[in-house]
């Protein structure tokens, strides 16, 4: 399944080029589904309130579940080969309380605690992280061709985009599977440490949760996934996206195409609009410069209106070369063009090792960081993981078995690359024969 996860600044017309993209992909001939929390209405030419909640999957003869009777039960077909969901994060956080509630119900009896229903119930924030997580679980299965999803802004999506990865590490830490192999001892535990052990139920929705999890997190991490920035041409974009940019490495996140949206043309007349035109020129030159030749840079001019409807859309999908900026043949068996050659399975991960014992008895990590700063910069290993932070930006790396009978002996951040030194101890490395 092709993916394709758009974020960038806010206010830059994620939500357009979702859309965009989205319909580009059903045109040329794939089941596409389009996630978004954000209405979908105007620029899909539906009417408001339409599109369903769930992103469920659509059964072999092309009708989704809800198409027939109405929103709320699952993706809508809003055009010939596109469907669309709305994540609702209000519902996903009173659903999930109440199951939560409902299984812990025992305890909560004994606690002498008053349930909560559905009517009292208000989201928490980071509510919607959750759901859109749900969300893409739900789409995996779905039998799609083509995903494409509207993230929130940079600030927020980077976070979302990593948070797999995090809560498995915290969920193998918190209960971690070998607990769960001696479920047969807890009534006996529990009766000798006079306090009652954690219920079965537990460690049966950590091991789901964990399952999802891992679902979602090899999605983001295949190699048919990947991101589309969208910004408009300006400094405070050019900011957001370098900064961006050093996070969006250190997850290991593949970045096809860079949208700038909104580009007045060359020759705009007018003070105001000259000196404008001329500050975004200068702009998409350090971004031709900075992102490409790996990262395709594209431009769409803008319509001095807000896009409105599938004709903006299409004419989008003009400006940014086609397919909305991936060329013809992008969904896999779609239409008469070639799809790229794309193996389905997990990326390599965006570090290497490289193997200098014969001349510096060392073994080199290695690690590219377009834009980090050394001062922002924190390295720290702690048993078989490396927690590496850089500005806002953290990642736990696990190490590999050769790293783990290492010391690390130094690092530097040299030409945007990071490079860790690791010498092998001699009370943990093999012993040639």
């Amino acid at each position: 399944m092709r993916t394709v996860l758009v974020t960038g600044t806010g206010g830059a017309g994620r939500t357009t080029v979702a859309a965009a993209t989205a319909l580009a992909f059903a045109r040329a001939g794939g089941r596409t589904l389009l996630l978004s929390a954000d209405p979908l209405g105007e620029l899909l030419g539906t009417e408001p309130g339409t599109l369903g909640a769930e992103a469920g999957p659509v059964p072999a003869g092309g009708t989704a579940p809800g198409t027939a009777s109405g929103a709320g039960h699952g993706p809508t077909e809003v055009a010939p080969g596109l469907w669309a969901a709305r994540t609702d994060s209000g519902e996903h956080f009173r659903s999930e309380l109440l199951a939560l509630q409902e299984r812990a119900a025992t305890l909560l009896d004994l606690l002498g605690a008053r349930k909560l229903t559905d009517e009292e119930l208000t989201e928490l924030p980071g509510s919607d992280r959750s759901a859109l997580l749900q969300a893409l679980y739900r789409a995996i299965g779905g039998g799609w061709d083509a995903l494409v999803v509207d993230l929130p802004p940079l600030d927020d999506a980077l976070p979302l985009l990593a948070l797999p990865e995090q809560l498995r590490r915290y969920l193998r830490r918190l209960l971690p599977r070998e607990r769960q192999a001696a479920r047969a001892l807890r009534p006996m535990m529990a009766q000798l440490a006079g306090v009652p052990m954690p219920a079965q139920w537990l460690y049966e929705t950590a091991a789901r949760r964990d399952a999802e999890l891992a679902a979602v997190q090899a999605l983001i991490e295949d190699r048919a996934t990947t991101v589309r920035l969208v910004a408009e041409p300006g400094p405070a974009a050019a900011r957001a996206l370098r900064t961006a940019r050093t996070g969006l490495a250190l997850y290991g996140l593949r970045v096809d195409t860079l949208v700038a949206n909104r580009t007045l043309p060359p020759d705009a007349t007018g003070p105001w609009l000259a000196t404008l035109a001329a500050q975004q020129r200068k702009c998409l030159e350090e971004w031709y410069e900075e992102w490409g030749p790996g990262t395709a840079v594209r431009e769409a001019g803008h319509l001095g209106r807000d896009p409105e409807g599938r004709d903006d859309l299409v004419r989008l999908d003009r400006d940014l070369g086609g397919s909305a900026g991936d060329g013809p043949g992008v969904v896999p068996g779609a239409g008469t063009e070639p799809a790229p050659a794309v193996t389905p399975g997990l990326a390599d991960p965006p570090w290497r090792t490289e193997d200098r014992l014969a001349e510096d008895n060392l073994l080199l990590w290695c690690l590219p960081l377009p834009g980090a700063v050394k001062s922002e910069l924190s390295l720290v290993r702690r048993d078989d993981e490396l927690l590496l932070t850089v500005g806002r930006f953290r990642r736990v790396v696990p190490l590999t078995s050769a790293l783990r009978r290492c010391t690390v002996t130094g690092a530097a951040l040299t030409d945007g690359e990071l490079r860790v030194r690791f010498a092998p101890d001699p009370a943990l490395w093999p012993r040639p024969h």
